[in-house]
């Protein structure tokens, strides 16, 4: 996360009610070091984003969206249990 909206995000989230967990960088670190959960989020952001319809923000509701949520990870879920591929990518 962007350091400048580190305390803005907190904030909002308190506001909300949202348990929002800062993980600061290890200064004795040099590079790039890649955060284990991290990555969860960042692939499951992928995968999501290869469906058509989520990667623009088309829908004005936010229960539509989340359905359109629920139908991209089902279809994940099922292309990876039976193991088939109905995409152009071809995996």
């Amino acid at each position: 996360m962007d350091q400048g909206f580190k305390n803005t995000v907190v904030a909002h989230g308190q506001q909300v009610g949202i348990e929002i967990e800062v993980v600061e960088r290890n200064p004795a670190e040099v590079g790039f070091v890649p955060r284990p959960n991290r990555w969860v989020v960042e692939q499951t952001n992928g995968i999501l984003m290869l469906h058509r319809r989520l990667v623009r923000d088309y829908e004005h509701r936010p229960a539509t969206a989340e359905s359109r949520v629920y139908w991209a990870i089902s279809d994940v879920m099922a292309r990876r249990l039976t193991g088939t591929s109905t995409s152009w990518r071809g995996a």
